[in-house]
Parts: structure tokens; sequence; C-alpha cells
């Protein structure tokens, strides 16, 4: 297994070593989440229903997923600063607290929305009618908590050591078996939505035993742990720099719930149909850009830690001028072609035709995505938690949550309002971020390469 040299390469092409194969990864871990809802939204008779039915579990799906990565994305910064430093002691006490919490995290989630599945999906804006396709569903894809939580949260304690490829191939691994074995599950033998979910287990099942295997495996110099004591300042490190990650996750979540509810009252369930394969379309198009910021992320920690400046700047800068160079060309794309990203997820004509204007408004300002990230990760990367926990919060619970409301009734928007509510954050949030970390950090590393 190659190891990218943090150490002695050159920037771009750390990068570019770091970033492909997560890339690759994302694209894959992407096509793993996608592939659902491309086979239920053709299941005959009901999968537009169903598709929209689903849409209504993604902010449970969203939630494990913020905690996965306050643990994951929350502690692999801090463990790389520590090996730019040299600490390796240190840095293999952030890993295994880092794993010890997504496990107890894990196992607290799973048994709670067990239990209140129904009534959370209730309070989602699920009718009698969507529940029957969207609580067994999640109650499936519950039993994976444990799995997904280990096979992605310590995903990039492999990244950050250099194994990007390794981290692909955990992903990999994990896909593959998805897109295998859904249409075996879903059509073949019968099992329908249920099928989906029970697909998703099996491939998250083994995607975790494949993450296990590199960490208690001879070439891994960070060997996972119990019999070390729980290390709570540790694990308060962890958990103060990942509320950042956390945060955006769960606005996601929180703005998930918002649209459908709002969706359902102005438009009907219909829309919420539309939003689910517009939310499936952005995660598409978001994908390069999380490769790229996460590529990014453990070179900037790691030249922070060991005191080079001039390399911190230079991977802020590929990174922005990357994110914004794609950002522009996906907006062109969905300009050009939108009907190519809409039936990819439904063959309804219907559906296609009412999700022609909402794909549009959503994302007419895309490019303010490339300053967002930026931002967000060179904050989340020098451990710096107060700017990357407030603008997490700014985009989403100031600015999105309230617009999703205020548009669609106080200015008669209707469902055009909840579609627009998106593009007005990312410009507002997008340029204040990214103003905010150059105006802070960029005088920072001045005030570094004066000292040296």
């Amino acid at each position: 297994m190659k190891k990218v040299d943090f150490e002695n390469g050159a920037i771009l092409k750390n990068i570019a070593q770091t970033a492909l194969p997560m890339l690759a990864a994302q694209v894959i871990s992407l096509l793993y989440n996608i592939v659902d809802r491309i086979y239920i939204g053709r299941i005959e008779g009901c999968g537009t229903q169903a598709l929209g039915a689903i849409g209504l579990c993604f902010p449970i799906v969203m939630l494990i997923g913020g905690f996965t990565n306050m643990f994951g994305l929350g502690g692999a910064p801090l463990f790389s600063i520590e090996l730019g430093k040299g600490d390796e002691e240190k840095a293999g006490a952030v890993l295994n607290t880092a794993f010890r919490l997504e496990i107890i995290a894990g196992v607290i989630l799973m048994i709670f929305c067990e239990i209140f599945a129904s009534r959370i999906l209730s309070v989602f804006g699920a009718s009698t009618e969507e529940l029957r396709f969207s609580v067994p569903y999640i109650r499936i894809y519950l039993v994976g908590t444990i799995f997904t939580m280990i096979s992605t949260g310590m995903n990039p304690y492999i990244n950050a050591q250099g194994y990007a490829t390794i981290g692909m191939g955990s992903v990999l691994i994990g896909a593959g078996a998805n897109i295998a074995l859904d249409p075996l599950f879903i059509f073949t033998w019968g099992f329908g939505v249920n099928g989906a979910a029970l697909a998703t287990v099996i491939a998250q099942f083994l995607s975790m035993l494949f993450v296990l295997k590199f960490f208690l495996g001879a070439k891994n110099a960070f060997k996972l742990s119990f019999q070390k004591p729980f290390a709570l300042p540790y694990a308060k490190e962890i958990v103060s720099l990942g509320v950042s990650p956390f945060v955006m996750q769960c606005t996601n979540s929180i703005v998930s719930v918002s649209c459908n509810r709002v969706l359902m009252q102005t438009g009907g369930a219909l829309y919420v149909s539309v939003m689910t394969i517009i939310s499936s379309v952005r995660q598409i198009l978001d994908t390069p850009i999380l490769a790229i910021a996460e590529g990014a992320s453990p070179i900037i920690s790691y030249n922070y830690g060991a005191k080079r400046p001039q390399k911190v700047q230079k991977a802020i800068a590929v990174m922005a001028g990357t994110a914004i160079l794609y950002t522009c060309l996906m907006w062109m794309l969905i300009e050009k072609f939108p009907l190519l990203f809409i039936k990819t997820f439904s063959d309804d004509a219907v559906l296609q035709r009412m999700a022609l204007r909402p794909l549009h408004l959503y994302f007419f300002a895309f490019i303010f995505q490339a300053f967002q990230y930026t931002g967000q990760t060179v904050f989340k990367a020098l451990n710096k938690k107060k700017q990357a926990i407030f603008f997490s919060l700014f985009r989403k619970v100031i600015m999105v949550v309230p617009l999703t409301y205020l548009l669609p009734y106080a200015f008669k928007m209707g469902t055009d309002g909840v579609f627009i509510a998106e593009p007005i954050s990312n410009c507002v949030g997008g340029l204040a971020c990214f103003i905010t970390m150059a105006a802070t950090v960029l005088p920072e590393l001045k005030g570094m390469e004066g000292n040296h």
C-alpha cells in the first residue's frame, strides 16, 4: 500500500495523491447511497410514492452521519496535527478515543431510533401512507448503524496517515456489495423497499470488516486497543472540533425536515419526491468538492502542526481554485442538461416536468458552495472550533430554515420559496465564511512566516 509523503512531497502532488483516491471513494460512496433511490424510484406501481417516503428518512440518516463525522472528521485533524509535531503517542490516543466514541454513539443511536422510528417520521411529515414504506426501511437500515459509524468514521484516520487508496478500498467493498445486492433483494427476491435497506446493511458490515482488518493489521502503526483507559481530555478535544461537521450534517437534517413539511403543505407529497431527486443530485455534485476539501485537509493540518505556513497557504489556494472551477462547470451542465440529472432517479414523466424549475432555482448559485467548503475546511483543519461551528450554523440554521418558511408563506412564493432558500444562503453564507477565513487565517500564517 503506497503512502503519501506529507513530510517531503510537493503540495499539489500531495493533494492530488490524497484527493483522487478520496474522489473515487466519494463517488463510490455516493453510488452506495444513491443506487437505492435509483432502484426504488423504478419499483412498478409505487416507485414515485416510495421515493418520497424514503426521502422522509433522510434526516435520520443525516443524524447518524452527523455523529459519525463528529468523531471521524473531528478527530482526524487533531490526529494529523500531532503527526506533524511528531507526537505519535498522542496521535494514537486520539485515534483510539475516537473509535470508542463511534461505538458508544452507534449503540445509543440505534436503540433510540429503533424505538421511536414511527414517531420521529410522523414529526418529519410522513402520513400513514408514507409510513408503510418509510418505517420498515429505516428500522432495517438502523441495524447497520454501528457498522457504518466504524467504517465511515474511522476512514479519515486511514487517509490522515497517507493511505488514501486503502480508504478508497473500504468504500469500494461496501458500494460494490450494495450495487450488486440491491436488484437481487428489491426485484429478483421481491423484498421491494425493505430489500434496499437490507442490501445496505450487509454492505456496511463488509466495509466495516475491511477497515478493522487495516487497523488490526501488521502494517498499520496505530493499533486499535481496548486495553488503554478511555482518554476523556482527548474525547473533549475531538467532540469540540467535531461539533462543526456534526452541526453541518445535523443542520442538513433540520433543513430536510423543514423543506419536506413546507412542501407537503404548499405542493403535496409529489413535491417531496421532487426534493428527494434534487437532494440526490446535490449529493452527486457535492461529491468532488468534498473530495477536494478532505484531500487538502490532512495536508493543511500536518503542515500547520509542522509550522510550515507557506505550504498551508498553497494547499488552501489549490483547494479554493479547484473547487471554484468545478462548481462553475457543474452549474453550466445543470443549465444545459437538467433532464439528464432528473431522469437518473425517475421514469415518471409528470415528476420529471415538475422537477425542472425547482432544479434550476436550487442550483443557480452553486459556485458559492466552493467558498463555503473552502472556509469550513480551513477552520476545521486548523482546529479553529468557534469559527467552524458558527459558519455551520449561520448558513443553515440562521438562514435556510427561516427562509424556507418565510419565502413560501410571508412572500407568497409557494413551493418556489423552498427551492430558492438554498441559493440565497449559499451566496451570503459562503462569502461570509470565505472572507472571514481569509481575514483571520492568512494574517496568522504570515505572522508564522515571520517567526521562522
